[in-house]
């Protein structure tokens, strides 16, 4: 056996009898010793199991969060202090926390077993001469195997002998269409597994036809095998949203670190007791970590995930919600996402007459045009469509929910009978009035298919198939009124007519009857009918979504296993190709990594790829630093979405390889669920900035304020208790009901935001940074003033603390947005006005509630009081209505 010395790639340039010798094998198959021996020295044809995380090491590695360790650390320390509350607060969302995390990387990357799970349970080979039934994990290269419809196909095969042999190879390769095979050697070494029309491969499936072959690779080795290897060696990488919060949480860990020893410092430096400012200085570090911070992401994230799902798309991840927001690119397969996977007519040429048809899909509504205006089908176009439903097999039908059609049967002849449907002919009135009595298959050799039937003056035959073909057995034509000898001048419109619809990427039939026939004359002399164009259309709703991207500064890429030519029609008609490049597997092949690098940014469609050449187009994109969503439905676009910062799976046609590799599945795989998904995306981002800016802009305060009146000679304003309540009312329901803001209403005209820029941009940390300050000066003047004004001490730090939790809940409104004025729609989030009113009964009953007031150290504020603390919080608005005035003139250069 010479296998192991020749190139994977090289089999199908070999002939059939080239093969068997490489191959050591003959038409009696292999010995049972020499498959044995085989299967010892190769191995059995299965893919290798990917190793497993154990469950524990995934547990500790949530342990590795440097908010998390700043948490553990502060609740040790306020345990080991007495302070019960506070550590079991802070525990509890501990635990929250890396519990989540935990359940969501213990559904571990399972593609290699779905790809284990599609390989075919037993092969039917010939070995001793003899046929039988093996486990295809038995079968080796050499074996002789024998294939028939509804055949799993067990492994990598050359094919030897076919007989009308169609394979379905959509999961493999993304042709939409079952592939029509041959035994005859091809010279191109190069090409992809979809144009090795003479291999099968496995995990795909025969549709039509049988076949013998001889298997060349097996296990690991296969096609399949070769997705199980990049499946495994592909990393992924982080989202945009864990890199921005671990340089945070590193930020926020040095911050807290910094406040502790200073306050415990000058309080010692004070004469203050040590203990009493090693609480304080941990109650202050607990107010500067956002403790929520996990909670209130993975809730903002949880809801996205809730609003996806009622727009068609499941999250496998939650973090893949955020990394949309950031998506720059989106490369889209054709057939079925961007494409309504339903062959249509759109053409029809009859009578010397071009005919248009409206309406898409299964949907058997529309009108025949010609020239832009609706006419009646006239009667050369009926008997065209009578013949396109008679010399078929196809049947449309209502689905199961009785408010959509279903195809069953050949997608190609379901768009004729679909046309005929348009013009009220159904497939029962023309069985019953012309039954079927015989028929001559379709085959790869004839090109065409003719069914027989009964008819009041004999037997009539009808023919459908490649135009060429259908014209040589023609001897007339159907025209107007009547029929003519069909002449060589003829002959010539009607075949540039066929080369006019197929430059348009349009799949074309010929359509032919004749009259008083029998079987052995039916394909002679026959009458032109004329010729059917049918494509898969674009879905309406795709051109508008590709719209909405461009708006949204995000470039749509196809990437399909289909034609140059369809694929090119497509992108053309949904406005997705303008002045970038179409670019095949074969070129895409002979571009080195760094050609294809350069060029990527200006390729917007991709043509007859293979699982290879996906996963390189996507590393491509990311070196030019775009954040890259991928659509897949087929074992090939596996490793590519698993690489892809957001992969994206087909719910309906999808396999269960891609659904496991990907981040997101799409319950309709529609395109513009997709963008929709982006959309949501940039809303929860958006409202995580929004929690961010709003909550360490308070802490921002806080630490201000207490630096200040120790700067000033003044005692604490705060007590630690205080201090924690106020970390609790800002950092609990307010934060959490701006986690599920509305999102802003332009927020799908703006470009992708840069990863790499962070959530803090000079304007978010401007505005950070004012509110802060303002929130310490306003504060810090208060309770200044109240202690100058004769006030004790007590009652200077209860409008103090009022005062700080007002301001806040200003501040809450403010960071709505961080662009807009907070008068337009001030009181659209429901759940924040909720937040603020149940927050705000809390500070009443703990400023006037007796039994409260000793440990929070309050006492019962005046109506003057609370006009001085109103009015002192209600500065913070237009303060920062200033700020974002000034913001909005700088970005907009006025």
């Amino acid at each position: 056996m010479e296998n192991d010395t020749l190139p994977r790639s090289v089999w199908h340039t070999l002939s059939a009898e080239e093969a068997c010798r490489a191959l050591d094998c003959g038409p009696q198959g292999l010995t049972r010793a020499e498959a044995d021996r085989r299967l010892s020295e190769l191995g059995p044809n299965e893919l290798k199991q990917a190793e497993r995380i154990s469950p524990w090491a995934i547990l500790a590695s949530q342990f590795k969060n440097i908010l998390i360790i700043i948490l553990l650390v502060a609740t040790g320390l306020s345990a080991f202090l007495g302070h019960v509350t506070e550590s079991v607060v802070i525990t509890v969302i501990i635990l929250f926390a890396v519990l989540l995390g935990f359940v969501q990387e213990y559904r571990a990357e399972r593609a290699i077993e779905a790809l284990r799970r599609m390989a075919a349970p037993a092969a039917r080979v010939v070995r001793n001469g003899r046929e039988t039934e093996v486990p295809s994990r038995d079968l080796v290269p050499g074996d002789l195997v024998l294939l028939n419809t509804g055949d799993r196909i067990p492994a990598d095969l050359r094919l030897i002998e076919v007989v009308n042999l169609k394979v379905e190879e959509a999961a493999l390769t993304g042709e939409s269409v079952p592939v029509e095979k041959h035994v005859h050697p091809i010279e191109q070494s190069d090409l992809s597994p979809g144009d090795r029309k003479n291999m099968a491969f496995a995990g795909t499936s025969v549709t039509y036809g049988r076949g013998r072959a001889v298997a060349v690779e097996t296990g690991m080795n296969t096609e399949f095998g070769k997705i199980a290897r990049m499946l495994e060696t592909v990393e992924t990488g982080r989202t945009p949203l864990q890199e921005n919060l671990d340089r945070v949480g590193r930020a926020l860990a040095r911050a807290a670190l910094a406040i502790v020893g200073v306050i415990v410092v000058m309080g010692v430096i004070r004469d203050q007791p040590l203990v009493d400012m090693l609480v304080f200085g941990i109650a202050l570090a607990v107010a500067a970590v956002p403790e929520a911070l996990p909670a209130v992401v993975t809730i903002s994230l949880a809801i996205g995930v809730q609003r996806l799902v009622r727009r068609n798309a499941l999250m496998r991840r939650l973090p893949a919600v955020e990394t949309l927001g950031s998506t720059s690119i989106i490369c889209s397969d054709k057939t079925g996402t961007l494409t309504r996977d339903e062959m249509t007519a759109r053409k029809i040429f009859a009578a010397g007459q071009t005919f248009s048809l409206s309406g898409t899909g299964y949907e058997p509504t529309g009108e025949f045009l010609r020239a832009g205006t609706p006419v009646e089908p006239p009667k050369e176009l009926v008997t065209l469509l009578e013949a396109g439903v008679l010399a078929s097999d196809a049947g449309l039908s209502r689905d199961e929910t009785g408010t959509g059609w279903e195809m069953s049967g050949d997608p190609t002849e379901g768009a004729l009978v679909v046309a005929a449907a348009k013009a009220g002919l159904q497939r029962t009135s023309l069985e019953s009035r012309f039954p079927r009595v015989d028929e001559i298959p379709f085959s790869s050799e004839t090109k065409r298919m003719t069914t027989l039937h009964s008819a009041p003056g004999g037997t009539v035959a009808f023919s459908k198939g490649a135009p060429e073909v259908i014209l040589d057995s023609c001897s007339s034509v159907s025209i107007k009124g009547g029929v003519m000898p069909l002449v060589d001048s003829e002959r010539q419109v009607i075949l540039s007519e066929a080369k006019s619809m197929a430059g348009d990427a349009l799949r074309v039939l010929g359509l032919s009857f004749k009259e008083k026939t029998t079987r052995e004359d039916a394909e002679q002399g026959m009458t032109f009918l004329g010729l059917v164009g049918m494509i898969d259309p674009p879905r309406p709703e795709a051109r508008q979504a590709i719209a909405v991207c461009e708006a949204a500064g995000i470039k749509p890429v196809m990437i399909t296993g289909d034609h140059p030519d369809t694929a090119q029609a497509v992108a053309r008609e949904l406005g997705l190709l303008k002045d970038g490049r179409v670019v095949t597997g074969t070129q895409l092949q002979s571009m080195s990594d760094g050609q294809l690098d350069e060029q990527a940014d200006h390729i917007e469609v991709y043509a007859r790829v293979s699982p290879e050449h996906k996963l390189r187009v996507v590393k491509a994109l990311q070196k030019q630093g775009h954040i890259v969503a991928m659509t897949g439905d087929g074992v090939n676009d596996a490793p590519a979405l698993k690489k892809a910062d957001i992969g994206i799976a087909m719910g309906i046609t999808g396999t269960d390889v891609t659904r496991e590799a990907a981040d997101m599945t799409l319950t309709d795989d529609n395109f513009a669920s997709i963008v929709a998904a982006v959309e949501e995306g940039r809303g929860i981002f958006g409202n995580i900035k929004k929690y961010l800016m709003y909550l360490l802009s308070c802490n921002i305060g806080e630490i201000l304020l207490m630096a200040g009146t120790t700067l000033a000679g003044l005692p604490l304003p705060l007590t630690a208790v205080q201090l924690l309540y106020v970390n609790l009312a800002t950092d609990g329901l307010p934060a959490l009901a701006l986690a599920v803001d509305p999102p802003e209403p332009d927020l799908m005209q703006r470009p992708p935001r840069n990863p790499r820029t962070g959530i803090f941009t000079r304007p978010v940390v401007t505005l950070m940074t004012l509110a802060g300050v303002w929130t310490a000066l306003a504060n810090l003047g208060l309770f200044a003033w109240s202690l100058q004004s004769g006030r004790t001490h007590e009652e200077a730090m209860t409008m103090t603390f009022t005062a700080l939790v007002l301001i806040q809940f200003f501040n809450a409104y403010n960071f709505r947005s961080d662009r807009f004025s907070i008068v337009i729609h001030p009181l659209q989030n429901k759940w924040l006005n909720l937040a603020v009113l149940w927050e705000l009964a809390l500070l009443l009953i703990v400023v006037y509630v007796p039994v409260l007031q000793g440990p929070f150290k309050t006492f019962s504020l005046t109506v003057t009081d609370w006009a001085l603390v109103v009015g002192a919080a209600f500065t913070i608005i237009p303060a920062m209505e200033v700020g974002k005035f000034f913001l909005r003139r700088s970005l907009h250069g006025t």
